[in-house]
């Protein structure tokens, strides 16, 4: 509590700020950024298609867990700065922060789909002005500021007048850590394209009174290229150590020994290596290259596979392990499946690997036991206490490193910790 309201006096010492912000989008970036903003002084109007996600912010709370955001969005709320509608209303400054999917169309490499991003800037369309910001933070493929741009130029013709662009359109990606969003919104540099150089220079003026972090200025491909490229550089390292992992198997070597071993070294930083990679960022943005350079980016696209066939690998290691139980005790073990959510300590179940596991592994075995100390009610799985699955299990799989996990006492028991759960 005492670091939000640091972060929340800290927005009072900026410069006095005026205007109204619409934030397209209030998921897992637009919320957190439309309740900054507020905090910060501007009148905030957040958009969303989800009916009972506007009544829920409208009533001071929030629809998704992230420390801090509660304590944000309350003070919005209860100041009168941020309101959530259905529909935009006119507005200074435009944020689109909606979701940039896949296809669903089993392509080998999955195809990025920014309809919802058209779609966002078909409805801002008709309440834009003159002068008015357009920003784009949803994590897009190379040329979709300028796709936007040249939308808006189809609908608005006017506020294009003799090449003339009388808007001020420009790509900052969001880079910010699950878990963290609050703090990292505040503190990180931003990038900011513009699509010109005056858009670039306006953008970053507005980011500026509000980001303590620097902010940088450049064009919009390349501002939409480096978020790419900086989650699939996480890719390219997450995907050494997990198929480190697969070697040290092999050899019958622990891995959390050897990595702590190499990483003596004082030029090499092997991560952890885990059941694969998921969330809406590492697990997604690589293929944004890969689907539009395919020939170029030959390591980005082998270091996605690494990482979806360790969550394959783990599956068979999982299942062996049961059969091999089994055969030895004449009898079906109680498999504790430890962790849901695609990373540590956070309830975000966005491409997790972990979830994944748990869903072929359902449809195959019974007596699975599901644990997700981050959540507290899921559709699919009843979900137990870590406490009370350790006790009631025979074999024991670490999915997710949560905090929960690493003081639990296994001992007895038979352990699969494939994220360094009891390592860390």
């Amino acid at each position: 509590m005492k670091v939000v309201e640091y972060y929340l006096n800290s927005l009072k010492n900026k410069p006095n700020v005026s205007g109204k912000v619409c934030v397209m989008g209030l998921g897992y970036i637009g919320l957190p950024t439309a309740a900054l903003l507020a905090n910060r002084g501007y009148e905030v109007v957040g958009v969303d298609v989800k009916r009972d996600v506007v009544e829920i912010i409208n009533s001071g709370k929030i629809h998704i867990k992230e420390p801090g955001l509660d304590t944000f969005v309350k003070a919005a709320v209860q100041s009168g700065k941020l309101k959530a509608y259905i529909k935009p209303k006119e507005s200074d400054v435009f944020i689109i922060a909606v979701p940039t999917p896949f296809y669903n169309d089993n392509s080998e490499v999955p195809k990025p789909n920014i309809e919802y991003v058209l779609d966002a800037t078909n409805i801002i369309a008709p309440y834009l002005k003159e002068g008015n910001i357009v920003i784009l933070e949803s994590t897009s493929p190379v040329g979709t500021t300028e796709k936007i741009t040249n939308l808006l130029k189809k609908i608005r013709p006017e506020l294009f007048k003799n090449d003339d662009i009388r808007l001020y359109i420009a790509h900052c990606p969001e880079r910010v850590l699950p878990g963290r969003i609050m703090k990292e919104l505040i503190e990180n540099d931003r990038i900011v394209g513009g699509i010109n150089k005056r858009s670039s220079e306006v953008v970053a003026d507005f980011y500026r009174t509000f980001v303590s972090g620097k902010v940088l200025t450049t064009d919009a491909k390349t501002a939409e290229l480096c978020k790419l490229v900086e989650n699939s550089y996480r890719d390219v390292n997450i995907a050494f150590a997990n198929e480190l992992s697969i070697i040290c198997d092999k050899y019958d070597i622990d891995v959390w020994e050897l990595r702590e071993l190499a990483n003596r070294h004082p030029r090499v930083n092997i991560l952890f290596p885990g059941v694969g990679v998921g969330g809406h960022c590492i697990a997604v943005d690589p293929w944004f290259i890969v689907s539009d350079a395919p020939e170029e980016a030959k390591l980005i696209k082998t270091a996605r596979e690494v990482n979806n066939y360790k969550t394959e690998w783990v599956i068979e290691k999982i299942k062996n392990e049961i059969l091999k139980y089994e055969l030895e005790n004449r009898k079906k073990p109680k498999v504790a499946l430890m962790g849901l959510a695609f990373k540590p300590d956070i309830d975000d179940l966005r491409e997790s690997p972990a979830l994944y596991i748990a869903r072929k592994l359902n449809s195959e075995f019974d007596n699975l036991i599901f644990v997700e100390p981050n959540i507290e009610k899921f559709d699919e799985f009843e979900i137990t206490d870590y406490n009370k699955a350790i006790e009631e299990a025979d074999i024991i799989v670490f999915l997710v490193a949560h905090k929960e996990f690493r003081d639990l006492d296994v001992k007895d028991k038979k352990i699969l910790d494939f994220c360094g759960a009891k390592n860390q």
